[in-house]
């Protein structure tokens, strides 16, 4: 009910008149029957324009700690996620990542929309990132088509790190559905699980049209937060040495 009142009463009229989202590709969205919605992650708002401009309802799999918040504020998140039906799972890895596993082939076999950020994180720089193989699993165990779905703009909208949105055309490209059938009771072949996924991000980067990254996300975010770290050190430890050169000057 909550879904459906943010969707069609509260939440969705305000994102379509301030961002006007448009979307190619509809047709190949199945009306009935369980189906992976493979998008790419640029901004915290993917969750909610791709729900949006989707008629059925899309359950997403959500990183734990968006229902784990302390205090009013984290009980209002909490409230907020399960109420637009995202599903929280412990993402670090082992026996959390195949209770994750378990609960999206679950909702699939319900019959259901799962949507899944194959990247696992939102991309630090608007490029495209390496898949994770959990897609690949859920896809084969549970039987069900993979769509590709671009999310166009809304990096430049939200990026990392910023909480207020700027307002400007959001887009959404939806590609043909991808049958993996002929690799059915092969999901415990890493070297399938690996091939299909990347033939997912192919996709994704053939609708998005982003540059390829081949590698995770997650280590490339590491990667730039200890560049961040280096270089602010560096300024520090140069500081005196620069003010005392502008003083002798």
């Amino acid at each position: 009910m909550f879904y459906w009142f943010l969707k069609h009463i509260a939440l969705g009229p305000i994102l379509k008149t301030l961002f006007r989202p448009w979307v190619e590709g509809a047709e190949n969205l199945p009306t009935t029957g369980g189906a992976i919605l493979a998008s790419n992650h640029l901004s915290f708002s993917d969750s909610f324009f791709l729900p949006l401009e989707v008629e059925r309802r899309v359950t997403f799999l959500a990183k734990g700690d968006y229902f784990t918040g302390k205090g009013i504020k984290g009980k209002l998140t909490a409230a907020f996620f399960r109420g637009i039906n995202q599903v929280p799972v412990d993402r670090s890895g082992g026996r959390a990542s195949e209770a994750a596993l378990r609960k999206g082939v679950e909702i699939l076999n319900r019959g259901e929309l799962l949507g899944i950020y194959p990247e696992g994180t939102r991309s630090p720089d608007g490029r495209l990132y390496r898949g994770k193989t959990g897609i690949a699993r859920m896809a084969l165990e549970a039987g069900v088509p993979v769509i590709p779905v671009a999310m166009i703009n809304t990096f430049d909208i939200q990026p990392p790190g910023q909480v207020i949105p700027r307002i400007m055309r959001v887009g959404i490209k939806i590609g043909k559905p991808l049958d993996f059938s002929r690799y059915a009771g092969m999901e415990d072949d890493r070297f399938v699980l690996r091939s299909i996924t990347d033939e997912i991000m192919y996709e994704l980067m053939l609708l998005s049209g982003q540059e390829y990254v081949d590698t995770y996300a997650a280590k490339a975010k590491e990667e730039i937060a200890d560049a961040r770290a280096a270089a602010h050190e560096a300024l520090v430890a140069g500081a005196p040495d620069y003010a005392l050169a502008r003083k002798a000057s």
